[in-house]
């Protein structure tokens, strides 16, 4: 039996947040088609031949907090580039202590990106999937090692950065970002 006061909490008497004007969503969308096709066509016209890899699963939800929550303190560039990159960076070291425990690599590298973020105040839920991903990627990902949070990683999400300042500057109720440092 679930106790009275907790069940309180967990069904919640707030409301859903109200919906957001068409300007936004059309700016979000506008935003996340631009910023993603950048990087995607950068993969796949320069990187993708030379076997290198550009765009990471997570820039997608990256894209969906700068282009569609620009004002939310996880979205700011610092937490952008900080958070991936020191979850990058985790599941680096993750696999070098764990790589024959696959399953205990990618808990300890969740769990080091959450400590490093929270200690450096970058907190950014996209990178939590940057951090297993490097675990499970294939042998070339591996040989990158202390390259992966530089490239793909950095070096993927300038563009996405960079459209996004765009973006969400070119609408006037829009302003990106709310603070650099």
């Amino acid at each position: 039996m679930i106790p009275k006061k907790l069940w309180k909490k967990i069904i919640s008497s707030s409301k859903g947040p109200p919906r957001v004007s068409i300007i936004e969503i059309l700016a979000s969308s506008l935003g996340g088609f631009l910023g993603i096709a950048l990087v995607a066509l950068i993969h796949q016209f320069y990187f993708a031949p030379k076997g290198l890899l550009f765009l990471i699963a997570p820039f997608g939800a990256s894209a969906v907090l700068i282009y569609g929550a620009p004002k939310s303190p996880l979205a700011q560039p610092r937490n952008l580039i900080g958070g991936h990159i020191l979850s990058a960076l985790s599941g680096v070291i993750a696999y070098k202590l764990f790589a024959s425990f696959p399953w205990a690599a990618c808990a300890m590298a969740v769990s080091l990106a959450l400590f490093l973020m929270h200690l450096t105040r970058t907190l950014h839920p996209p990178g939590g999937a940057t951090a297993p991903l490097f675990i499970l990627g294939d042998e070339k990902l591996h040989n990158l090692g202390l390259l992966y949070p530089l490239f793909p990683v950095a070096s993927g999400l300038l563009p996405i950065l960079l459209i996004a300042i765009i973006v969400n500057n070119l609408f006037p109720k829009r302003s990106y970002p709310e603070y650099w440092w």
